[in-house]
Order: structure tokens, then C-alpha cells, then sequence
């Protein structure tokens, strides 16, 4: 994010301004850190004579014209990214030349050489406010205007904007700036509809493209030239003609844009990004070796949540970034909808409760959470907002609002809405307004209740019995002195039992939970069952406890008798719940993850769950029993992998977990066989990631070194493989090594991918003692590090290199010092207090986990 725009200033452009079109042309073909950009801007003003600025960030500004009347370039902030712009008439044209600076942070316009080929490649990446890195702007959202671009490249470029080209003109060799300029060519693009700066797009390069077509609407898919025998063009194609089947049927408006384009880019920041017709996407998403489908389900969900933003976002944008949650939140309510009702992932709904609601639950817990209606003052503090409340938890409050309302009412409100705003600019009250109109509901209470107050609620079964059937029953519900608010939940309760091996559900009620009591009649004189599960088909948000008997009865190995997923994954999250609140111990926790995990069959759970015994193993087990715990997760994996089906998701899944659990010498040496290839199991592909997470782990047990790492690197010369080999080099075991790769984090020179996997190295769970030093380094620096360096990699930087495996007291007390003596930023002041916080929370779970021994 360049400049930090405020609420109160951006008001004040847009009571003042009517943008009505940018023309922008850039010249690509002039050198490697700088490119030419020439922007027209023809705008209106309320107050002839008034004064705004236009946003320009990291330009060498040659002449900027207004009216007809050379302004003073002098006059150019370049701290603030700004120009002023004095004296407006009613009717204004507005020229500023400049030359802007590539990036290497993946902001603005982000320049990328292929290792292997050394072909260029560029992509643009504007949210929430960087689009003026690129071309001069008034780079809000409210600021509406057609955007019609030219554009000059190499002759043997590909170049894709949010409209298609109008024509490409052939130039021949010439001279420029910088000397002679090979052969080129001018792409010309048709103007767009009036859309926000922040989805306006370039990506341009030596792009490898497939073309299709759907319902009348051109289709393409990008990606590197050196990733093209890797493109499952197929499978994208297909998600995508199945999403606009959807959306086209319960929106009720034709998608807007004319073509759309897919583009799979080196070095993106993001997982994607909803440019208006010219979606962007990680490059991780080209599959280059196996993974499970659970990769190949979240690539779905990613492709169905970019495109349901066509409409809720770019069609209809939000105001100003108070409202970012309803963008992102109503994209991925609606396309796990549309993954339910639409592709074959049909238990979508399962992944959400595990993955999405553990990360909103995670998020909401943390000292930093805020309500999902965020006051957002400045651009600084939307940034830190992209989190698991905007998006994860306001999902699951959309998805219980349409429990609420009904889904027919809400989709009938959705229609309304667009056909109401559609091109303009919105606030929550309009879009909560068309769905009171179609529910006949009042929403008031709900949208104060649910959106403009923070943490999350905690439900309790309480019963007794007599005679082995309820006498009372009542679900107790919970909220901390410091977020006190008792919500109204609607939920349903199960009970399960067990017959046959299998534990079904036997009953199950829907209720109303509203204050910190509510009976629940309909189960008094029921069978206590085996299992009593509060939240069944996870209807609203809120964390759930298991009494005694549930919880024994998943240990004993319940867990593994489920005949549905959802049911399942609901108690999985249940339990590391109570694991991560210190009300189960870490060693129980594991245990009961050694005896259901051969059974979970959704993919996205198993994944999820090995993931988190091994950190709660790592950061929550009592160190004296850390050696132990590693130990029986390594040995029930090592049986896993030998008794699951050859070549299946499960197989690839427990070896995954494997390696990154490995410790002793026998598990070392089991990996170190399986990449020379001396024994392999049936039905495994040594491609060349595995070989990079076989690597990683021989490495950080001391297994392998600086040469094989570099021999390894030159069998797979790649973009990927500089990033595995950054990683593995910094997760050397030495205090030499760690030296090294602190001085090139801090150092600022890395680009961004580059960075941040030199962090995940260097931050080993397995050598924490390595780190020491590193904390009194880290308070030292980040400060420093915050002020200086661009957003994306300073907050990359104060999350990634927090010492949070210095799980000790002195860790919490020098973030607390650095807090108080050096009042930094609201937003890192944030990122800080998190990090102390998961040092907290895992100092509470070791002395839990060391009492239950």
C-alpha cells in the first residue's frame, strides 16, 4: 500500500470530485527498474476553485498539465505519494508524465525474471491502494471512472488488461531513451465500464495462454511459459464454466465484463485477486508435482471466490473500506455455496468448518480482534484487516443470517441489490436494506448483535440424568468480562450413539440459544447418548464444549466411527478448541489424533488435523514431554504411511506430515531412503516439491547440507527451487547459518517470495534454542524495519520473524517493553500484541499439558 490515504480525506475527494475516464499509457520497453506512464484524467468539480491532490507513488514526474496549464513539478510529495492540484475548474484534463518504478514486493507493478529461460514477466496488484505505483490516480473506491489503456512491450509479449485489445499495432526497431529499442508492439485496449482504481489491471510478459468459451463469454487461462506443460487448463476451465452456470442463475445479472481472464503469476502476494475481467491468481495453483485434491478444492474455492467478486465488488463496490468484510466475506459464503451446489465437491461445507471457522475462531480470540464492521480511518488500518474476522467469521455470520432469512429470500435480495447499485458504490445499510424488503425481517438487531461487536461465544451442554435419561437439559453459554456480549444462536443438537461400530445420530433438535441459559425440553426423558454435539451442522458461529462422556467417547476411538464428514470435522474443531483453551490437554489431544486419523476420509480435515497435532506437540506440550509426543506422532504416522492405499491423498498426506515431524535417526533415515530412492513405498511419486520437503527435513536434522542443497537446487532450477533452497539453507542447524539468513531478511534486498521463505526457515520449530539471539534482534529491528520498508514486507517480516518459539516470559515482557517505549504504529502495535499473545496462550497449555501427566 503506497501513501495512507484517511476516511475523513477521501470523503472530502469525493463530496469534491466526479472522475469520468483515465487514459493511460504506459511504455514497457525502456528498461528493468523504471517504465514511462502517461495518464490523462478528465474530472469534474463541485467547487470551482477548490484544491484536491491526485495519488502518484516512487515517480520521477517529468511535467504534469492541468487544463491547458504546466503545474510546478517541485511541488510533487514523494513521501506522501501525492501531487496537489490547485485552482479546479468545473470541467478539468488533467496529463501527468512520469516514470514509475517496478517493484519487487509484489505491489503496484511487480517485475519477475524466470530462472530458467530468463523471460519477463510483469503483474499488477492494486488492493487496496496502489494502484497510483502505477499511473497517476485518485486511488479510492468511490471514485469511479472508465479506464482505457495503451500500452507498449516487447514484440514478443503477451499483454492483458480488464478489456480486450482493440488492436495491437506492430513497431519496428527504434531508437529510445536508453539507446536502441528492439522491435515492439502497441496494445490497445477498449475503455471499461466505470470501475474502482483497485481492480484496474496489467499483466503482461512471455505468458503461456489457453483460450476457451462459455455462455457467450471469451475465456483464457495464463500462465508462465516454463509452467506451461503443467497447466491443467482443463480442470480451470471446468470450475469456471461452472461458476458462471451459478452465479449467472442466482444473481440474475449477466456477468459485466466481457471476457475473462485467469492469470496464474510468479511472486503474487496473495491467493488471488478480482481485477475486473483479468483475475490474478498464486502461481502455486499450477500444479508442477502431485498434491492432494484438497489443494485442487481450495484452487476451486479461490477460481469461484474471484468470480463471485465480478459482481459483489466490482459491479457493486463498497464505499470505502469499512466495508471490506461484506466484499470478502459474501465472496467466500458464496463460493462454498457454489462448490456445494455446483461442482463436485458437494461436503464443501465440511472444509468451511474446519478450515475457514478454526481461522475465524483463531482470529477472534486474539487481543487485536474487532468487531467484523471495522472502523477503518486510514489506509494503515484497513491493511492488518485482511484476516480471518473479515473474511472467515463474517462468512459464517452470512451463512447464519441465511439460515435467518431463508437462502431464497437472501438470493432474492442479492438481485435486488445489484439491479439497484449496480456501477455504483454502497454501504452495509443498503445491501441489509434489500434483504429486510424480501425476508420481511428487521435486521437492526441482528447487524448490531453480530457485526458491530468482537469475540466469539462459547456453548456448554449441562445436563443430568437419572436412570440413564436426561432429566434437564440446558446449553450454557459463555462470553469473557472483557467482550461480554450474549448473542441469540440459532443451533441444532445431536446425539449420537454408537451400534455396530458406527456412531449415528439418533435425535436431533433445532433450537433458539439466547442469554446465558436456555432449557432445551424437547431432550428431557431422551437416552443419554454416547455423544452430545451442540452447533450440529454447524448453523451459527460460536465454539462448542464436549462433556465427559462425549470427549471419552472420541478418545476411545469414536472419532473414527462417524458416518458423516460434518459431524466429524465439527468435533475435530471442538477438540482443538479445547485444546488451544487449555481445557485439553495436548498429550490427550494427540492421542486422540494417533487413534482416529486413519479414518478421516476428507482429505481437508486429515490435513488440518495432522497440522495441528504437530503444533501443538511443538508450542503446547509440556517440554517435558515434547520428545515423547513427537515420538508417537512420528510412529503412528510412519504405520499410517505403510497401510494406506498406494498413490491415494491419505498416502501423500501422512508422508507429508511425516517429514515435517521426523526427528530421530531411524525416521531421518526412512526419508533419506525415500529420496535416494533405496525405499520408496508403492504408490509414492518423488517429484520434485517432495524432494524439496525431503530435503527441508534432512536438513533441519542435520542430515544434509550446504552442497546437497545446492545440488538439489541445480537438478531443479526453478523459481520454486530458489525459494525451497532460500528455505532449506536458512533451516540449517547451525548458529552460522541462522546468522546468514537473519542478515538477508533484515537486509530488505530479498524479493518478496524470496523473503518469506528464508523466514519459514529460518523460524525451525525443531531448534528453537538456534533463536535466542534473534529476540532482542527482532525488537530492534522492527520498528525500523516497519517505517522503511512497504507494507506487505514489513508486515511479513513483524509476523514472520515474531520469536514466537521462544515460548518463555522473556519473550511476552520484551514485546510488552517494546510496546511501551516505542509506541509504534497502531497497525504493527497490533501484529505485535498477537505475536505475544500465542506465547501466552502456549505457556497456559504447557502448564496444562504438564499437570495432566
Amino acid at each position: 500500500m503506497a501513501g495512507n490515504l484517511t476516511r475523513d480525506e477521501a470523503r472530502e475527494r469525493a463530496r469534491l470530485l466526479k472522475v469520468e475516464s483515465y487514459e493511460v499509457a504506459l511504455d514497457l520497453t525502456e528498461g528493468e527498474e523504471r517504465f514511462e506512464s502517461v495518464t490523462k484524467v478528465r474530472f469534474t468539480s463541485t467547487t470551482p476553485g477548490a484544491s484536491t491532490f491526485i495519488d502518484l507513488h516512487g515517480a520521477n514526474v517529468r511535467k504534469v498539465t492541468l487544463n491547458g496549464t504546466d503545474l510546478d513539478v517541485s511541488a510533487y510529495d514523494a513521501d506522501k505519494g501525492r501531487f496537489p492540484l490547485p485552482s479546479l475548474a468545473a470541467s478539468n484534463e488533467l496529463v501527468v508524465d512520469a516514470d514509475c518504478t517496478y517493484m519487487r514486493t509484489g505491489e503496484g507493478l511487480h517485475r519477475f525474471v524466470d530462472p530458467v529461460d530468463q523471460k519477463v514477466y510483469l503483474h499488477s496488484q492494486f488492493e487496496t491502494a496502489d494502484a497510483h505505483r502505477m499511473y497517476a490516480c485518485f486511488d479510492q473506491p468511490d471514485l469511479k471512472a472508465t479506464f482505457q489503456l495503451t500500452v507498449l512491450a516487447p514484440a514478443d509479449w503477451e499483454v492483458v488488461s480488464n478489456s480486450a485489445p482493440t488492436g495491437v499495432e506492430d513497431l519496428p526497431e527504434q531508437a529510445g531513451k536508453h539507446g536502441t529499442v528492439p522491435a515492439a508492439k502497441r496494445w490497445q485496449f477498449a475503455p471499461t465500464p466505470v470501475i474502482s482504481t483497485y481492480i484496474t489491471a496489467l499483466v503482461a510478459g512471455h505468458y503461456h495462454k489457453v483460450t476457451s468459451e462459455h455462455d457467450g463469454i471469451p475465456l483464457g487461462i495464463y500462465c508462465r511459459s516454463s509452467l506451461a506443460e503443467h497447466l491443467d487448463a482443463d480442470n480451470i476451465l471446468e470450475v469456471t464454466r461452472q461458476g458462471f452456470d451459478f452465479f449467472h442463475r442466482v444473481f440474475g445479472v449477466r456477468y459485466p465484463f466481457g471476457k475473462y481472464d485467469q492469470l496464474f503469476v510468479p511472486e503474487f502476494n496473495a491467493g488471488a485477486m478480482e481485477n475486473a475481467g483479468c483475475v490474478t491468481f498464486l502461481e502455486d495453483y499450477v500444479f508442477r508435482s502431485r498434491v492432494t485434491d484438497a489443494v485442487v478444492e481450495r484452487r476451486a474455492e479461490t477460481i469461484l471466490h474471484e468470480m463471485a467478486h465480478m459482481w459483489f465488488g466490482d459491479l457493486v463496490t463498497m464505499r470505502w473500506w469499512d466495508d471490506l468484510w461484506l466484499n470478502e466475506s459474501f465472496a467466500t459464503y458464496m463460493s462454498v455455496l457454489a462448490q456445494a451446489e455446483s461442482t463436485r465437491w458437494t461436503k464443501a461445507w465440511t472444509t468451511f468448518a474446519n478450515v475457514e471457522k478454526s481461522w475465524a475462531y483463531r482470529q477472534d480470540q486474539l487481543p487485536s480482534t474487532h468487531p467484523i464492521a471495522a472502523d477503518i480511518p486510514d489506509m494503515q488500518a484497513v491493511e492488518v484487516n485482511f484476516d480471518g474476522i473479515t473474511y472467515a467469521k463474517g462468512a459464517a455470520v452470512l451463512k447464519q443470517l441465511v439460515a435467518y432469512v431463508g437462502l431464497d429470500n437472501f438470493l432474492a435480495g442479492v438481485r435486488d441489490y445489484f439491479a439497484e447499485h449496480a456501477w455504483g458504490n454502497t454501504e452495509l445499510e443498503d445491501l441489509l436494506g434489500a434483504l429486510e424488503r424480501t425476508s420481511g425481517r428487521d435486521l437492526s438487531s441482528w447487524s448490531k448483535e453480530w457485526l458491530e461487536t468482537s469475540w466469539v461465544n462459547t456453548l456448554r451442554p449441562e445436563f443430568e440424568v437419572s436412570g440413564g435419561r436426561f432429566t434437564s437439559f440446558d446449553v450454557i453459554q459463555e462470553a469473557p468480562v472483557e467482550h461480554p456480549t450474549l448473542r441469540s444462536h440459532r443451533i441444532a443438537i445431536g446425539l449420537y450413539s454408537m451400534a455396530g461400530g458406527e456412531l449415528t445420530r439418533t435425535k436431533r433438535v433445532e433450537l433458539d440459544v439466547v442469554g446465558a441459559r436456555t432449557s432445551v425440553t424437547q431432550l428431557i426423558g431422551e437416552e443419554q447418548p454416547d455423544l452430545v454435539l451442540l452447533n450440529d451442522d454447524d448453523l451459527t458461529y460460536a465454539k462448542v464444549r464436549l462433556d465427559a462422556r462425549s470427549l471419552r467417547t472420541l478418545v476411545d476411538g469414536g472419532i473414527s466411527a462417524f458416518t458423516e464428514s460434518l459431524p466429524r470435522a465439527l468435533c475435530w474443531s471442538a477438540a482443538w478448541d479445547m485444546t488451544r483453551d487449555g481445557e485439553m490437554s495436548t498429550r490427550d489431544y494427540v492421542k486422540l489424533v494417533v487413534s482416529g486419523a486413519a479414518t478421516i476420509t476428507d482429505i481437508t480435515v486429515l490435513q488440518a488435523v495432522l497440522r495441528q497435532a504437530r503444533l501443538a506437540v511443538q508450542q503446547y506440550a509440556d517440554p517435558a514431554w515434547r520428545a515423547e509426543g513427537l515420538s508417537l506422532l512420528a510412529t503412528e504416522l510412519r504405520a499410517l504411511l505403510g497401510s494406506a492405499a498406494p498413490g491415494s491423498d491419505q498416502q501423500l498426506s501422512f508422508l507429508q506430515a511425516y517429514a515435517a515431524t521426523a526427528t530421530s535417526e531411524e525416521e531421518l533415515a526412512l526419508l533419506e531412503g525415500i529420496l535416494d530412492g533405496t525405499s520408496v513405498p508403492d504408490g509414492v511419486t518423488v517429484d520434485a516439491d517432495l524432494r524439496w520437503t525431503l530435503v527441508r527435513a534432512l536438513v533441519s536434522g542435520g542430515r544434509l547440507g550446504e552442497a546437497d542443497i545446492q545440488a538439489e537446487l541445480e537438478r531443479d532450477p526453478t523459481a520454486k527451487g530458489e525459494r525451497s533452497a532460500a528455505e532449506c539453507r536458512a533451516s540449517i542447524p547451525t548458529a552460522e547459518a541462522k546468522e546468514t539468513a537473519w542478515a538477508q531478511i533484515v537486509g530488505g534486498e530479498l524479493a518478496n517470495h524470496i523473503a518469506r521463505a528464508t523466514i519459514g526457515g529460518f523460524q525451525d520449530p525443531h531448534h528453537p534454542e538456534l533463536l535466542a539471539p534473534y529476540r532482542d534482534k527482532y525488537f530492534a529491528e522492527v520498528g525500523r524495519i516497519y517505517q522503511e520498508w512497504t507494507f506487505d514486507q514489513a508486515s511479513t517480516f513483524a509476523v514472520g520473524c515474531f520469536p514466537s518459539l521462544l515460548i518463555e516470559p522473556a519473550t511476552v515482557d520484551a514485546a510488552n517493553d517494546f510496546l511501551s517505549t516505542a509506541q509504534p504504529p497502531q497497525a504493527l502495535r497490533r501484529l505485535v500484541l498477537e505475536g505475544a499473545d500465542g506465547v501466552r496462550r502456549a505457556l497456559r497449555n504447557r502448564e496444562k499439558d504438564a499437570a495432566s501427566a
